[in-house]
């Protein structure tokens, strides 16, 4: 079981990010509020769980969280202010999304960027850790591949509805083939031999 707070007796919301890594997409950010007196055995990090497990703690944390909410930063702003600071700018967006403000925040990660007043602490590798950033980090990862499966059948080709976005050998091989999509990064390196791509 993962820890249920940092501080006993806090309203605290645990915040994760997914798809800093891929080539395409946007960057995807959850925040999740839990009960102090929560628990469940399968909640983990997202990238421990199955697809199939992932799924079906959806309806769970939304079902018994006080609070939670999904946001994300777009391709166009992840080229304008960088992967980083669009990671924070949507965990930022799902916090002041939730329908409760939380008296902390819990980050995972090693950094945050924020004009909040909230009080936060950074934890590496806090998905593992503590349950609301599981949570957060399921919410989050399940939101993102729904929608790289969308994008999948709007621009064939990809494989994103096995890879999410990430720089698979069929993603370059579809990339090599027929060049990028208007959602893909365009300052990220999508092949290892080319730098520059028309787009």
């Amino acid at each position: 079981m993962l820890l249920p707070y940092l501080e006993s007796n806090r309203l605290e919301a645990g915040c994760d990010e997914v798809g800093r890594g891929c080539l395409c997409g946007p960057v995807v950010a959850a925040a999740v509020i839990l009960p102090a007196n929560y628990a469940h055995e399968l909640i983990n990090d997202s990238k421990k769980l199955s697809k199939s497990n992932r799924e079906s703690l959806i309806l769970e944390i939304k079902t018994n969280a006080i609070a939670w909410a999904v946001a994300e930063a777009s391709v166009e702003e992840i080229d304008e202010i960088n992967i980083l600071n669009a990671s924070f700018l949507a965990m930022n967006r799902a916090v002041e999304a939730l329908s409760v403000t939380p008296e902390h925040l819990l980050i995972d990660g090693n950094r945050f960027k924020t004009k909040s007043k909230i009080p936060h602490s950074c934890i590496i590798k806090g998905d593992g850790k503590f349950a609301s950033i599981a949570a957060a980090s399921i919410l989050a990862k399940v939101y993102r591949d729904d929608l790289m499966c969308s994008y999948a059948e709007k621009y064939p080709g990809y494989a994103w509805e096995r890879n999410a976005g990430y720089p698979t050998q069929a993603h370059r091989e579809g990339i090599r083939k027929l060049g990028l999509t208007p959602i893909h990064r365009k300052f990220f390196k999508h092949l290892p031999e080319q730098i520059n791509l028309e787009f």
